[in-house]
């Protein structure tokens, strides 16, 4: 059976970190004040003529807006398939603390030296020349350099081969396959994070108290419903050669009025989620309630599923109707599509 834990931690392994990324490694940008505009301009220049031969073969554009910033079309490339001459202006981009690229809006310090706005907000002076970082000096030029590049994604060392404009790395990295997988027990006490591979060897080490039952049709069990405050339920389902979490989470939406949250994730992908379908069913007292749905990736986790509701949501009235002493049974089938 699964065994309910507070949300403040303990038993049945609770917690879930931000995901994080690995860094980029190389060089820092350093650059003259007096020769940054000249230097930025030819590398604008360069860029141009780079995106205009890109162009013809990718069909990647860019056109100056009259702000003195750049609007690009989206490139999306193989990292390996980025012309010597594109990788060469992106390496200038580096930052020289994180390593990882400054874009835009880029800021520079009074000697023209560049780092990202992330870690500017930690800094107190430049990483490079130990000088002010105030009052910010804005770098129009590297901007519209940056502005026709592809930058590959943050996890390429990970196995992305994505390269995209500074406008849609972001979302992409959000979303891309190759980032940490964080712990997927709900809660926040949990801040481990490694490769899907190590997933299941850190709940088998970490949470132990979880159980894990065999078999493509089992009930899972979550005692003692009538406990105060929110509260989290999990269990392990093993079929098919892969692992699923099953999570059952109770939140206190306002004063007196408690919601019933259950779901089933997949260790795994999202392209491997979409091979599956579950379906959850509360039976009792000649009532049924079913809810079926394609199991969420790890990746996509708890919290996102119970925000948007896409999962088997239900009261405490309900959870009462089906429940026995105290104890409600859930029926858990997982499929093959």
């Amino acid at each position: 059976m699964s065994r309910p834990s507070s949300a403040g931690g303990a038993a049945g392994g609770l917690g879930a970190g931000k995901a994080a990324g690995s860094k980029h490694g190389g060089s820092g940008v350093t650059t003259a004040s007096a020769a940054a505009a000249a230097a930025a301009a030819a590398a604008a220049a360069a860029a141009a003529a780079a995106a205009a031969a890109a162009a013809a073969s990718v069909g990647v554009s860019g056109s100056v807006a009259g702000s003195g910033t750049v609007s690009a079309a989206a490139v999306s490339l193989p990292a390996a398939a980025l012309p010597g001459q594109s990788a060469e202006l992106t390496a200038l981009f580096e930052c020289p603390v994180c390593f990882d690229y400054v874009l835009p809006p880029i800021l520079q310090c009074q000697a023209g030296h560049l780092v990202c706005n992330q870690c500017r907000q930690k800094l107190s002076c430049c990483p490079t020349c130990r000088g002010p970082l105030t009052p910010s000096i804005r770098n129009l030029a590297m901007e519209k350099v940056a502005s026709t590049l592809p930058f590959p994604c943050k996890y390429a060392s990970a196995g992305c081969m994505l390269s995209l404009h500074h406008t849609e790395k972001p979302e992409h990295e959000e979303v891309c396959e190759f980032r940490p997988y964080t712990c997927p027990c709900p809660g926040a006490s949990c801040k481990w994070q490694g490769s899907l591979e190590a997933v299941m060897p850190h709940l088998m080490h970490a949470h132990k108290s979880i159980t894990t039952l065999q078999g493509e049709d089992i009930v899972f069990l979550a005692t003692d419903i009538n406990l105060p405050g929110a509260v989290d339920w999990v269990m392990m389902q093993s079929c098919f050669g892969h692992h699923f979490m099953l999570v059952l989470e109770k939140q206190e939406k306002y004063e007196g009025h408690q919601q019933f949250f259950a779901i089933v994730l997949l260790i795994g992908t999202r392209k491997q989620a979409e091979n599956f379908a579950y379906r959850l069913e509360l039976n009792g007292n000649r009532r049924r309630l079913t809810w079926e749905a394609t199991p969420r990736s790890i990746h996509d986790g708890v919290a996102a599923a119970i925000m948007n509701s896409d999962c088997l949501v239900f009261d405490t009235s309900i959870a009462h109707l089906f429940a026995d002493n105290g104890n409600l049974g859930i029926n858990v089938t997982i499929s093959m599509c």
